[in-house]
């Protein structure tokens, strides 16, 4: 393993080095060599010819016999050649020690992520992974109605199996929140686990993308059957804003202000996701007549979703209507339930609390009785809320409760928990994971028919995907050039990853749902 710095330097370094050490090699022979040419060139003979040797001569000559020039020229020359190999293996040495990886030395791993940098990648990744779900939901809707059960069965539980890695993310992460467990490494474990599970949930939708754009053919010749469904769907829908919007208009005059809070705006919000979702039709028609399968798959999709969360709106309007009728009805015998609690309660008197604590509540429960029984002929009430109190005050009372008032409270909790979660589904482009960790936390509640803390619990997730939207803003003008823009950003229709806001959502995890990018 090389460390970034070794990969990070030039192949030409690389090359200088090599040429260095030759270099060194060369001059250290050389200089030897010129070293030596004087003692080389001392014991030559003389080339004139001459006389006899005299006696001077044979005594010279006696002593250059204990040294020859070669005797000379041979250390000198090994001395050199020894010292230009030291010196390349200094140089070996040193690269290799900065290519070790062994500790203490500096490696090419990556840093180990701190705790916040860790939960905040937990946390976009369950950003990621419900914005997938819920964008493939919305999109297997459409399918459904071409395509028999079988034949869309392996999608469909791919969804079923994203929507429970997801749960187990959301689970995780909830107990994270709380402190669970307390151990450092077994905290940075937790989020490792939340970020898995959420990977693993947009793998499974990621690899049945393919499969659903074969069977649909949207750039083909399947576009046609698609338009009419989602244009169908867009007729029906148009006719049901015009009753809802009616139908908003009676719950305000007939009930509280508080009760109809939670779908102020919902018409309006619908009208401008079919606006929307018209001009995307056009769209779409023009390209599949101009043959242009790329640009025909991407206009329907947009328009799939907005009117897919048009339905969602006005649904919210509906269901809402219907609940307030029933809670209108249950209230009187909510009271009546909770009168029998409260008189089973005196008797009882909870051995885990004081006389005065006893006291203190039973007291509270009488005066909650009360002033609902005031406001049902006072005007216009919350009859919800109504219901919502009866069954805390009854709670707190810490006996069991009779059947109308658990049906009070399951009524509410059902209630709340829907209207986060549309909430939550038609802005989910600007809301964060608490609001989104809160509502998982408020269906599981549900589904253990555990009213009160689902109640809690998406009353929360409200307040929080509320104040995600306040805080979002508006990045797409309203009176742009293509009217609704905004509001399909803010529901996540469009992926805002392009001036012209982007890609829609479509089917699939985080490799493939943004996959409609025009070439």
């Amino acid at each position: 393993m090389t460390s970034s710095l070794i990969r990070g330097r030039p192949r030409h370094a690389t090359a200088r080095i090599r040429v260095r050490v030759a270099r060194a090699v060369v001059g250290a022979l050389v200089g030897a060599g010129w070293l030596m040419l004087p003692v080389m060139t001392v014991g030559e003979r003389d080339p004139v010819p001459g006389g006899a040797v005299g006696p001077v001569a044979g005594a010279a000559a006696a002593e250059h016999d204990g040294t020859s020039a070669t005797d000379l020229v041979m250390p000198f020359v090994a001395l050199g050649v020894a010292g230009a190999l030291a010196g390349y293996g200094y140089l070996r040495r040193t690269r290799r020690a900065r290519t070790r990886t062994t500790p203490g030395v500096v490696s090419s791993a990556p840093p180990v992520p701190t705790s916040l940098e860790s939960e905040r990648q937990a946390r976009a990744a369950l950003v990621l992974a419900d914005d997938c779900v819920r964008g493939s939901e919305e999109e297997l809707s459409f399918v459904v109605e071409l395509f028999d059960e079988e034949t869309i069965e392996p999608f469909t539980h791919a969804l079923l199996a994203a929507r429970t890695e997801l749960s187990a993310a959301f689970a995780i992460w909830r107990r994270y929140e709380e402190g669970i467990p307390g151990d450092q490494d077994a905290r940075r474990q937790a989020l490792v686990g939340v970020i898995g599970r959420c990977a693993e949930a947009g793998r499974r939708l990621d690899a049945e993308a393919p499969a659903l754009d074969r069977l649909r053919g949207l750039e083909e010749e399947g576009a046609g059957a698609a338009l009419q469904v989602a244009e169908g769907r867009f007729r029906e829908l148009t006719a049901r804003t015009a009753e809802a919007q009616d139908t908003a208009a009676e719950l305000h005059r007939r009930y509280a202000p508080s009760a109809t809070a939670p779908v102020t705006g919902y018409v309006e919000q619908a009208k401008d996701r079919l606006v929307f979702a018209t001009s995307r039709l056009n769209e779409a028609r023009q390209a599949a007549d101009a043959q242009d399968g790329a640009r025909t798959a991407r206009h329907l999709r947009a328009a799939e979703g907005a009117v897919a969360q048009a339905g969602v709106l006005i649904r919210g309007v509906e269901r809402l209507s219907a609940q307030l009728r029933e809670a209108s009805v249950l209230v009187p015998a909510a009271l009546t339930g909770g009168e029998a609690e409260i008189a089973e309660a005196r008797k009882a008197r909870s051995a885990s609390l004081t006389a005065g604590e006893s006291h203190a509540r039973l007291a509270h429960a009488d005066g909650v009785l009360a002033a609902v029984r005031t406001e049902l002929t006072g005007g216009p009430y919350d009859p919800l809320d109504s219901l919502r109190r009866i069954a805390r005050a009854v709670e707190r009372l810490e006996v069991r409760r009779s059947g109308v008032v658990r049906a009070a409270a399951l009524l509410v909790a059902r209630g709340t928990v829907g209207e986060a979660e549309d909430f939550v589904g038609v802005h989910r482009g600007a809301v964060g994971a608490q609001a989104r960790a809160r509502l998982a936390e408020a269906i599981r509640a549900l589904g253990s028919d555990a009213a009160d803390e689902a109640d809690r619990a998406a009353r929360q997730a409200r307040e929080l995907a509320e104040r995600d939207v306040l805080a979002h803003g508006t990045p797409y003008a309203q009176d742009g050039p293509t009217v609704g823009l905004a509001g399909a950003v803010l529901g996540g229709i469009l992926l805002a990853e392009d001036p012209d806001a982007g890609p829609p959502t479509s089917y699939g995890g985080p490799s493939t749902r943004a996959r409609r990018h025009l070439p």
